[in-house]
């Protein structure tokens, strides 16, 4: 069982940054691949960006592309999502999620899930 506990959201104005964290309780975790989604209100689950470990690929949707960036620091059982530029379409609820094998674009596809942290990014 591994459980994942989201941090760094909150308020921000447009064009700024957040650091979103996702820590793990269990060593384990280093053998999970890590994605990263966000639901906005009445909206699907959205994949944001995913990361394999411990070949550090990366992938990205293409809405966050060059402004997200997502890494992990094995040593902590933490995966990261870098957000800068932020606009208002980037409000939501963010989730991490962690599957073993390779991340996935589908958030059911996960074994676990954080209870997620709020963003919000106002004009």
């Amino acid at each position: 069982q591994v459980h994942l506990a989201e941090s760094g959201g909150g308020l921000v104005q447009v064009g700024g940054s957040l650091r979103l964290s996702c820590a793990a309780s269990e060593r384990s975790f280093s053998s999970y691949a890590v994605g990263w989604f966000r639901q906005a209100p009445g909206k699907e689950h959205e994949f944001v960006a995913g990361i394999n470990w411990p070949s550090g690929v990366t992938d990205y949707a293409d809405s966050v592309k060059g402004r997200f960036t997502v890494s992990r620091d094995g040593a902590k059982n933490t995966a990261y999502l870098q957000m800068n530029s932020l606009q208002p379409d980037d409000t939501a609820v963010y989730y991490c999620a962690a599957r073993l094998g390779q991340y996935s674009t589908y958030f059911h596809r996960y074994n676990y899930w954080g209870q997620g942290t709020q963003v919000t990014v106002s004009s």
